[in-house]
C-alpha cells in the first residue's frame, strides 16, 4: 500500500486511533547507541551493513530469522526492551512537525489507542511517540559518531553463528558484526578514559556481552519446539 504522508493536526485526526504494534514484532530492529544498554539486557546487539549504503547500523535482534520473535513478551509489546523505532511506527519528523503515514497498518481499522484527549491536547500514549521521535533525531549523530569511532579504532569484527536445534534445522547468522573483546583490552588506558567519559565504553561491552543473549535466545527456540514455551 502506497503512502499517504500527512502533518499531524489535532482537528483533522482527532478521533484517529492506533494500534500498539504495527502487525508483527520484527526479528531484527535498528536501534540508536542509547539504547544499547537495554537491549543488551535481552537481546543480542550487534553491527549490520547496509545493503544500499554499505554502513554500519547498530541492531537488535529479537528472533534468528524473519517471522520468528524469541524475546519474551516482545510479540505483545511487553518484552523489558521496546526499541525507540517500533514505538514511532507511522510517525515520522517533518521539520518542527509530526507526519503520520495513514496507510501504514499502525492506523487500520479497530486501533484503540487514541492519539488525542478530549481537550485535543496528545494521548498519554502520543507523548511517548512524541519522545520516540525527539531521542532518535537527538542521537542520530551521536549514533553515527560512535560507530565511527569502533571503526576507527578497529574494534568490529564479523561473528559467524551457526545453531542446530531439535527439529534438525541449522540456522547461520552471517554478515552480522560485534565488537571484539581483544581489541577492547589491547586499547591504550587514555583511549579507554575517554571513551568511558562519553558513555561509548559501556555500549562497547554491552555489545561485546550481548553475544550470550544467542544462547539464551537459542534455548527458548528449542523450548518453543518442544512446546514448553511460548
Amino acid at each position: 500500500m502506497a503512502e499517504q504522508i500527512e502533518i499531524l493536526n489535532s482537528d483533522a485526526h482527532r478521533d484517529l486511533a492506533m494500534h500498539p504494534l504495527a502487525g508483527a514484532h520484527p526479528h531484527m530492529v535498528q536501534i540508536v547507541v542509547t539504547e544499547v544498554t537495554r537491549a543488551a539486557a535481552c537481546c543480542p546487539v550487534v553491527l549490520a551493513k547496509s545493503p544500499e549504503t554499505g554502513r554500519f547500523a547498530l541492531v537488535a535482534l529479537f528472533g534468528f530469522q524473519p517471522g520468528e520473535v524469541l524475546v519474551e513478551g516482545a510479540e505483545t509489546g511487553n518484552a523489558a526492551f521496546r526499541p525507540l523505532d517500533l514505538q514511532r511506527q507511522g510517525f515520522f519528523a517533518a521539520d518542527d512537525n509530526i507526519a503520520i503515514d495513514v496507510a501504514h497498518p499502525r492506523f487500520a481499522p479497530g486501533g484503540t489507542v487514541p492519539l488525542f484527549d478530549a481537550m485535543g491536547g496528545p494521548s498519554d500514549e502520543m507523548r511517548l511517540v512524541q519522545r520516540a521521535i525527539g531521542h532518535l533525531m537527538g542521537t542520530a549523530p551521536q549514533t553515527e559518531q560512535f560507530i565511527a569511532m569502533l571503526v576507527e579504532e578497529r574494534l568490529i569484527e564479523p561473528v559467524d553463528i551457526s545453531l542446530s536445534f531439535d527439529d534438525g534445522q541449522t540456522i547461520a547468522l552471517n554478515g552480522l558484526y560485534s565488537v571484539s573483546g581483544e581489541a577492547l583490552s589491547a586499547l591504550e588506558n587514555a583511549t579507554i578514559i575517554r571513551l568511558f567519559r562519553q558513555g561509548w565504553l559501556q555500549a562497547a561491552l554491552a555489545i561485546h556481552g550481548s553475544l550470550l543473549q544467542v544462547g539464551i535466545l537459542a534455548r527458548r527456540r528449542n523450548d518453543r519446539l518442544a512446546g514448553g514455551w511460548n
